[in-house]
């Protein structure tokens, strides 16, 4: 008899279980849901959602006036050695820096009297910055504010910087060879 009912119980699990697959709920998208479509929206919308900070923060600081370049990167040049040489890919920039977030918190600055090196566009330096440099002459300072797309992209730096920041940089141009 309890043979009999072992096997009545391991009978009715098997013929309970059926290869039948269940649908994937609804609102969970499967792997290969995600597209180059999605990618290009996704982008679109933190450009939007930035540029808007970019606008407030503008309206609150009337003083700063930005030119905005092709690629979304703002800057104000406000001392002008009036040089006339301008940086090109592949020279080696000194510049001194702070680095701030939008609210004001401060991610890194250079001493005072020192300097950071670096090729232009061949360096792990932000992209906005190697695009600002190439706009400016030795000597000068500027203003600039990068979107996250121009700075450090969807992850921040992992450190001081967080994801998706917009940055407010104070630049001077020291040296280029």
């Amino acid at each position: 008899m309890k043979n009999f009912l072992i096997l009545i119980l391991v009978t009715s699990c098997l013929f309970s279980c059926s290869d039948k697959q269940k649908d994937p709920p609804k609102n969970k998208p499967k792997n290969n849901d995600w597209s180059k479509v999605h990618s290009i929206s996704f982008n679109q919308e933190i450009n939007e959602r930035e540029a808007i900070q970019i606008a407030l923060f503008l309206d609150h600081h009337k003083d700063y006036e930005m030119t905005e370049t092709e690629t979304g990167l703002r800057y104000m040049i406000y001392k002008d050695s009036i040089g006339e040489t301008k940086p090109k890919n592949g020279q080696q920039a000194s510049i001194s820096l702070k680095i701030n977030l939008l609210d004001g918190t401060e991610c890194y600055s250079t001493a005072k009297g020192d300097f950071e090196e670096f090729t232009i566009d061949k360096s792990d330096e932000e992209s906005g910055i190697n695009e600002a440099v190439k706009l400016m002459s030795v000597g000068d300072q500027a203003k600039l504010i990068l979107p996250s797309h121009l700075a450090h992209g969807l992850l921040g730096d992992l450190d001081k910087i967080p994801p998706q920041s917009i940055l407010l940089i104070d630049i001077q141009l020291n040296t280029i060879k």
